[in-house]
């Protein structure tokens, strides 16, 4: 089967030019025309996610084409504005898979709003909603390495987009040949016609004051003199996250230069990811070489920051999402209490793996805290809850422990813009009274012990990979440990079984020991990574990283 589909791409006239070479490269390789063409890249909720090469399961124009005609069809029944938006970052072919799109979008007379330049994800969310989309369409593959590309789908409330959805748009897919199922317009053509249009500056406009209007205490960056490095990794947020800090007050920014201009191929890191230090590391050397009070860094379509503090010794320390996470709920319910903004019955929303520490800063502020299943879309579902029933007004917050912020409901995926703007915003504060984020980040544990939050990876490459984590999962359920480490087990979380959790359904084990500690094990929905999260509690540091290590021990053999 994989060979007749090899042979029917060969024998195509194919419009991308770098598709040809790479499959007459592989011709006497069975093994990599298998990997190439054995299996389809799967469209689920997270949209698409692969390598950027020729065949079925790789990232190319016919696999777009044949994902937009999918949704195409699902758009067509769903009555309204009959309209999608498109956003794209720096990645390799992100700007020509964002056009072939819009061309099959054109073709089946739907109309599109393309940005006529990169921007990020939170970019799209906002357009989706703005031009009342009946979906919208973000091609990225946020921060995998650069032989990745990939197409996330949302639905028309600016949210990825819902299984349901997802399960239509996939049987449309499975539907539509994958060399020449899907219609096609040319994008000139589509332009002249007005099927599709670009973004307007009303809308890029909308999105920066909306962005603004989440400021805790305007214009205190105006005076505070805060001293920046931003590195925007080659990706799309150079230019709204310096509009936005611009608008705010931070004359101060020093951007890394290697990093500054998109770049599809991140030559100066090989995942550009904030969470991962060796991207960060130039930004880390230009901040000690120009003083900085603070370092950060979005990954490349912009959903999420990374950032360094300076300590009082003058060196550099990274903090973790969920450390900036709790800072934020923290600046925001104090900063909003004192300023007298707070709405009635404020809700913060995080996912089940992260923190929490964060539970237990809500509770201090009277904030309801609502722990929601991984993936930003469920914080975005709770956001829509708040509107349906006319509340929206009291989602104060959201956050994940992989550096994603959103504060405020105008759009539904997190967003390195806004979390950019309030991490500088605290900074300043903390500095204008004389203290710092460092200190205040000792103050909370000061006050409600010292939690640490550790992940871990696992990774299964190959065909065989995900087979192989199944298997691990379904034995973990089958003989469900009883101890880690010398604590017992005091209670078993299964997300599978929503009526024990509330929640929808997830692969994700949650064990709750008897000292407090938490180990989570959930396999990625979009890599063939198993991910452990370790929570433990400690008199200092010393001691829960010690607790830590013995239960990351305890659990390596149950996923070896």
């Amino acid at each position: 089967m994989y060979k007749t589909l090899y042979d029917s791409w060969m024998a195509a006239s194919l419009d991308d030019p770098d598709l040809k070479p790479e499959l007459e490269s592989i011709g006497q390789d069975d093994a990599a025309i298998q990997d190439r063409f054995a299996v389809a890249l799967q469209f689920g909720t997270a949209g698409l996610r692969g390598v950027i090469g020729a065949g079925t399961n790789r990232m190319n124009v016919y696999v777009v084409r044949q994902a937009t005609q999918g949704l195409a069809n699902w758009v067509k029944t769903q009555g309204g504005t009959q309209t999608v938006a498109i956003s794209y970052d720096s990645r390799n072919k992100s700007a020509l898979f964002s056009k072939t799109a819009a061309e099959v979008l054109a073709a089946n007379g739907i109309k599109v709003r393309i940005y006529s330049a990169l921007m990020p994800v939170p970019a799209l969310s906002f357009a989706t909603r703005y031009y009342h989309c009946n979906a919208g369409i973000m091609v990225t593959a946020s921060h995998n390495p650069a032989k990745y590309n990939g197409y996330k789908a949302y639905g028309p409330d600016g949210c990825q987009m819902t299984d349901e959805a997802a399960d239509i748009v996939y049987a449309e897919i499975q539907k539509t040949d994958v060399l020449t199922g899907a219609k096609t317009m040319a994008f000139e053509e589509g332009i002249a016609s007005g099927l599709i249009e670009y973004v307007g500056q009303d809308c890029i406009d909308a999105l920066y004051a909306a962005i603004e209007a989440r400021a805790i205490r305007p214009g205190i960056c105006k005076t505070a003199g805060l001293k920046l490095v931003y590195s925007p990794l080659n990706g799309s947020g150079l230019v709204p996250v310096t509009h936005v800090l611009a608008d705010i007050g931070i004359e101060d920014i020093t951007i890394v230069p290697e990093q500054k201009d998109p770049d599809g191929n991140f030559p100066t890191c090989p995942y550009p990811n904030p969470e991962i230090y060796e991207a960060l590391r130039l930004g880390l050397e230009l901040a000690e070489k120009t003083g900085a009070d603070l370092m950060l860094a979005t990954d490349p379509d912009a959903d999420r920051v990374g950032i360094a503090v300076r300590c009082k010794d003058g060196s550099y320390e990274l903090l973790s999402g969920n450390e900036v996470g709790v800072l934020l709920l923290d600046y925001i319910c104090a900063g909003r209490t004192e300023q007298g903004t707070m709405p009635a019955n404020p809700v913060v929303c995080k996912s089940i793996v992260s923190t929490p520490l964060a539970d237990a800063v809500a509770a201090h502020y009277g904030v309801e805290c609502r722990n929601v299943l991984t993936g930003f879309k469920w914080i975005g579902d709770q956001i829509a809850k708040l509107e349906a029933d006319g509340q929206v007004e009291r989602f104060i917050f959201g956050f994940e422990e992989s550096y994603g912020y959103l504060a405020g409901p105008y759009v539904r995926d997190k967003d390195a813009v806004v979390g950019s703007m309030l991490i500088c915003e605290m900074a300043a504060y903390y500095r204008a009274q004389g203290s710092s984020i460092k200190e205040e980040l000792e103050r909370i544990y000061k006050e409600y012990g010292r939690y640490l939050n550790k992940v871990d990876s696992f990774e299964f490459p190959g065909l065989s990979g995900m087979d192989k984590m199944a298997e691990i999962m379904a034995n973990l359920r089958k003989n469900p440990p009883t101890a880690f480490a010398g604590h017992k087990v005091a209670k078993i979380a299964d997300y599978k079984k929503p009526e024990e959790t509330g929640l929808p359904a997830a692969n994700v084990l949650i064990y709750t020991l008897e000292n407090g500690a938490t180990v989570v094990v959930r396999p990625s929905g979009t890599e063939p990574k198993i991910k452990t999260y370790f929570t433990t509690l400690g008199k200092d540091l010393a001691e829960a990283e010690a607790q830590k290590e013995a239960l990351a021990a305890a659990v390596k053999p149950l996923l070896a």
